[in-house]
């Protein structure tokens, strides 16, 4: 299987012009050809249904928060009559219900797959993971190859530093490339918030990590990755989460 942004940089190279289908033919002919070629091995039938549920879940977690967000401009308006009001509060709690139901059903498939469920409760030993977090995680993480690295881990979630510099001239600040699993970088967010708050020594990386200049929102991404590499750690060794292992260089006093 070729990644479809590495095909379309390569008929860009290759000066394509138009695009038929015998012209695409020819560039991912001319593509198998002449680059590397990586057997592809395809996720379990297990994973590939949790992935579906896990964002199943995410969809409806992004429906009820328009409708919150719905409720709370309605009621800031004094022209909002009650038949509105009600009725939004009536889509809130079918869509929180439609969500607990699936969360339960979720779960119940999980602990069918013995690996999802040990992986499933591990990921609840972080800090800021509960059920709902954990379940958006293990969706997206159960198809990733085993042996990929934390690196290519941070690369997938869209995670990793995307510098731009040219000369002495151009030099822009490095961002998150973005160009990757977009589901598993929004389900890393809330987590790293989260643990930035309750986490004792997560908590102290983020407040250095502010003291030397770093904006808040720099901060989150360092902390994800962190929880990213954390988390490709636990499963492969079976073990719990334990932040001290993941930030060897900060000491808490009571930790």
């Amino acid at each position: 299987m070729a990644n479809p942004r590495a095909v379309a940089n390569f008929a860009k190279a290759m000066m394509s012009r138009s695009k038929t289908d015998p012209m695409d033919a020819e560039v991912l002919r001319q593509f198998a050809e002449r680059m590397p070629f990586v057997e592809w091995v395809p996720p379990s039938q297990a994973a590939l249904e949790l992935r579906a549920a896990s964002r199943r879940l995410d969809s409806l977690s992004n429906m009820l928060t328009r409708e919150k967000n719905r409720l709370h401009a309605a009621r800031a308006t004094k022209t909002t009559i009650s038949i509105v009001s009600d009725d939004l509060k009536s889509s809130i709690k079918h869509f929180e219900g439609r969500m607990e139901r699936l969360i339960k059903k979720i779960e119940s498939f999980i602990k069918t797959e013995p690996l999802l469920h040990a992986r499933y409760r591990r990921l609840q030993t972080v800090r800021g993971i509960a059920a709902r977090s954990a379940i958006r995680l293990l969706g997206e993480l159960a198809t990733m190859p085993v042996d990929m690295s934390p690196k290519q881990c941070v690369a997938h979630a869209g995670l990793d530093p995307r510098q731009h510099q040219s000369g002495s001239s151009i030099d822009r600040p490095a961002r998150i490339s973005k160009r990757g699993n977009g589901y598993l970088r929004s389900a890393l967010y809330m987590p790293a918030v989260v643990a930035s708050q309750h986490d004792p020594i997560i908590k102290a990386f983020y407040e250095r990590l502010l003291e030397k200049g770093k904006k808040p929102l720099c901060a989150l991404v360092a902390i994800m990755r962190k929880l990213l590499h954390g988390i490709i750690g636990m499963f492969k060794t079976g073990t719990d989460f334990d932040a001290q292992l993941l930030f060897p260089n900060i000491r808490v006093q009571g930790v």
